[in-house]
């Protein structure tokens, strides 16, 4: 199968093509050329005005729903989904039913065979079923594909534990993953303390619970020396302390949401939509703005957009009740182009950074196996339910106006274009 893209502007720092528009010819999943111009035959040729070429997306948060909880999403969705929005690249928590706490929840994922032109990655648990009380056995399911480990969306509570699993992963160089979120501090929170909940009459989380945590690890992360991603950071207060950390030299990285960027609590004064109860929730307009300067500076280093897939049932309901969480792998890139953030900047979190920290090396070079995403930064749309591939709708995005528009990815022999 051989494939030829004509006209398209390569976004790639690490290639001399960078920001040069070239053709780039592919057979059988490798870049076989590059040059201003290609004449050779090919079987499928994508050209259109404004294309764009980047090294494949990567979203290193992405609630794990199978198995256990495929009616949500299963495997094929959740890559269905990514390659819509993009992506080549996704990381999946464990918090899976059974959890991906050994080898063999590893190998389940990374052995299933997926059409679509998607990799992904499981994420393994620090403890075992993830209940933070024993560690699993993390170089194990390094051994058999585990990206990095994290007990996903019940973070390591225990100081003690955590400083364990930091050590322990120093010795092959892997990477935990942490929310920051300290379940003691108003469990029962339903969104940010502020003016707003108590405007709207909802039961806040404070930001004291993100930011205990921040200065937690990050002092966990200096006694261990090991190396430590936080995601879900969603205060200016946060962003304040990880860049001081970030500063005196220690091994930490971070990353935000898609929709910690784009929305703040005060959505909830016009309507209780479930789809915006998210946790770490929704903060003020101030460390939205805080956000996207840090991403702009660079002390934010991805951008994820932390999809979680919820049926119908955990959606249309009371507040209360509502499951946490919402979809983001298909608007993610059309809703960064809405906040300020240039093409260069965009890529850096969800492109160069991840492959970066995460060991996934850039793809755009003769030789090379096919791994790149394409894209026109500069097409608008509206974002409704016919561009959702998940087996659930829980997105708050419907009906928004999006800038940007993915129209296809490779990744080796696969491909997913429009």
């Amino acid at each position: 199968m051989t494939i030829l893209i004509r006209n398209a502007c390569i976004k790639d720092k690490s290639s001399p093509h960078h920001d040069k528009v070239r053709d780039v010819f592919i057979s059988d999943g490798k870049i076989v050329d590059i040059a201003e111009q290609i004449n050779t035959p090919a079987d499928t040729i994508i050209e259109s005005k404004g294309l764009h070429l980047s090294p494949g997306w990567v979203d290193i948060f992405v609630s794990g729903t199978d198995p256990g909880f495929e009616f949500k999403d299963d495997l094929t969705s959740i890559a269905a989904s990514a390659a819509a929005g993009g992506y080549t690249h996704v990381f999946l928590t464990p918090n899976t039913n059974p959890v991906t706490h050994n080898k063999t929840g590893v190998q389940y994922i990374t052995e299933k065979k997926i059409s679509d032109p998607v990799q992904l990655h499981p994420i393994g648990a620090v403890t075992k079923n993830t209940d933070g009380k024993e560690l699993t056995e993390m170089f194990d399911m390094k051994q058999h594909g585990a990206v990095a480990f994290s007990d996903g969306y019940r973070s390591v509570q225990s100081a003690g534990l955590l400083i364990k699993a930091l050590q322990y992963v120093k010795a092959f160089d892997g990477i935990i993953i942490q929310i920051p979120d300290d379940q003691s501090v108003a469990p029962h929170g339903l969104m940010h303390e502020g003016i707003v909940s108590t405007q709207v009459g909802l039961p806040g989380k404070p930001a004291l619970a993100e930011e205990i945590m921040v200065s937690r690890d990050i002092e966990l992360l200096r006694y261990t020396d090991s190396s430590l991603h936080i995601t879900g950071v969603t205060l200016a207060t946060s962003v304040a302390m990880i860049r001081k950390a970030k500063q005196e030299g220690l091994k930490l990285t971070c990353s935000t949401t898609t929709h910690h960027l784009t929305f703040t609590d005060a959505e909830m004064l016009s309507s209780y939509n479930t789809n915006l109860k998210v946790n770490p929730p929704l903060r003020t307009e101030a460390d939205r703005q805080a956000l996207i300067n840090a991403v702009k500076d660079g002390t934010i280093d991805c951008i994820t957009s932390h999809h979680t897939p919820q049926n119908i049932d955990a959606k249309v309901c009371e507040f209360e009740y509502a499951g946490y969480g919402m979809l983001g792998l298909e608007s993610t890139f059309g809703t960064l182009g809405n906040i300020g953030l240039t093409t260069d900047q965009i890529l850096q979190v969800i492109s160069v950074n991840p492959r970066k920290i995460f060991g996934i090396a850039p793809s755009i070079e003769i030789g090379a196996e096919a791994d790149i995403t394409i894209f026109n930064p500069d097409t608008k749309k509206v974002f409704t339910e016919h561009d959702i591939k998940s087996r659930s709708s829980n997105s708050p995005y419907f009906g928004m106006n999006l800038k940007g528009d993915v129209i296809g990815s490779l990744l080796s022999t696969q491909k997913n274009i429009k």
